[in-house]
């Protein structure tokens, strides 16, 4: 009877032990899960990470974000293999140029409605600068999703939104080497067109409601023209951009007729509309236009947007019209 008792005894500890050694996992999983997740491409884990916004919030973004809405940021997200679960709109009007990727993905308006964000159960929201979270629409939009804004100013280098992008993803390396090929591209083509064309003058102007728009110099198609071509800037465009901070400014007839560009890239949303303001005579006697030099796109084209997908096709159009 002792040694049956003492047997007995025996075997309760070692199940006491085993099932302790068991709880110990399993709490220990289930912590994991609330912080980590696995790798789809290797299988590694993946930790949440709590990384601080250009307005100063310290955000918690998943490990690997799933159903992302970052309005007006798809260029990027593109860039980097991300599909978001809605896409930017606005007045029925989408982005044309990035529908080979985003064709299946539902549409979202522009200002980012509250109850429109949560019908789509995000699980991380990026804004493009603090505007878009004036007043106390960040606490809001928090509320939903954790919430992280990419700039502070209004208009922000889209290299540096790329950059602060690809660290939210913990895709830096990939964000590098998108610049890199970028950079590569637009040398090349800038020698190129340097050949072509020398130092002969370029605009881009925006026609739509039958106002003209001259785009800034260091902004959207004018940062690709004038910063990364290295293309000669009109002295019109220069005045104008000194003045204001928008990408595209309308320009009056009065300047229009100053506008001494050798050649222009012209958006046209007023195609099929008539277009009758390209019939006035101050358009007919811009340098440009008397020496046929018009390359004409419509708004369904990337010439509006910025981000590395629109500059690199951008480039595209622009080698194939100046060569």
């Amino acid at each position: 009877m002792k040694i049956n008792s003492k047997f007995y005894i025996f075997l309760s500890l070692i199940v006491l032990a085993l099932l302790l050694v068991a709880c110990g996992n399993n709490d220990g999983e289930e912590q994991g899960d609330d912080s980590t997740t696995q790798n789809e491409n290797d299988g590694t884990e993946v930790a949440d990470r709590t990384l601080t916004d250009a307005m100063g919030n310290e955000v918690t973004v998943p490990a690997e974000p799933k159903r992302v809405i970052a309005s007006y940021l798809e260029d990027y997200l593109v860039a980097l293999g991300v599909t978001p679960v809605a896409q930017w709109s606005v007045s029925n009007g989408i982005q044309e140029y990035l529908q080979e990727y985003l064709e299946e993905v539902p549409t979202i308006p522009h200002d980012l409605p509250l109850e429109a964000v949560a019908s789509f159960k995000p699980d991380l929201l990026i804004m493009d600068s603090a505007s878009m979270v004036e007043g106390n629409k960040y606490a809001q939009y928090s509320k939903i999703a954790p919430t992280y804004v990419i700039g502070s100013a209004q208009n922000n280098d889209w290299r540096d939104e790329f950059k602060e992008i690809g660290k939210v993803f913990g895709e830096e390396e990939k964000v590098e080497q998108v610049l890199a090929d970028y950079e590569e591209k637009a040398a090349d083509a800038k020698e190129r067109i340097q050949t072509a064309i020398g130092d002969e003058s370029v605009a881009a102007i925006w026609l739509v409601s039958n106002t003209f728009y001259v785009v800034s110099d260091s902004l959207s198609s004018g940062d690709v023209l004038y910063n990364d071509l290295g293309l000669t800037t009109p002295n019109v465009v220069k005045e104008i951009s000194a003045s204001t901070e928008a990408n595209w400014s309308e320009i009056s007839l009065e300047k229009l007729a100053e506008l001494d560009a050798d050649h222009i890239f012209l958006v046209n949303s007023d195609k099929g509309n008539g277009s009758e303001m390209l019939e006035d005579p101050i358009w007919q006697n811009i340098p440009a236009v008397k020496n046929g030099n018009i390359y004409e796109y419509d708004a369904n084209t990337s010439w509006l947007y910025t981000g590395p997908i629109a500059n690199s096709q951008m480039i595209d159009h622009i080698l194939s019209d100046l060569e």
